[in-house]
């Protein structure tokens, strides 16, 4: 297991503990957090994606580096759904709780 999953299975360790409505799930065959039983995250290929939203602004954390997550080649990218590369490992756990807090405003 490679540094970045390990902080993967930490960030969705606290996330689960600290909150009945968080479990771990799957996302595409990936392993994920969900929120009353939607993902919010998950991690694939030394990166993690996070369902910040379309009206996300990436400054809001200074992100140098992001994308979009486009799983199908022939649909466009996945407006609410940043993918961050593991070169910015140190804003997973802030962006994996603003992704929770989302997430929870959306469900209720």
């Amino acid at each position: 297991m490679d540094g970045e999953e390990v902080l993967y299975r930490q960030i969705a360790d606290k996330l689960t503990q600290a909150n009945a409505s968080v479990s771990r799930g799957k996302m595409m065959s990936a392993p994920g957090i969900k929120y009353k039983n939607k993902v919010f995250a998950f991690y694939h290929q030394k990166e993690m994606v996070f369902k910040l939203g379309k009206d996300f602004d990436p400054n809001s954390f200074q992100l140098k580096e992001h994308s979009l997550l486009s799983p199908f080649k022939s649909k466009p990218p996945m407006a609410a759904w940043f993918r961050i590369p593991s070169s910015q490992h140190e804003k997973w756990d802030a962006l994996a709780e603003f992704a929770l807090a989302r997430m929870a405003e959306e469900l209720g």
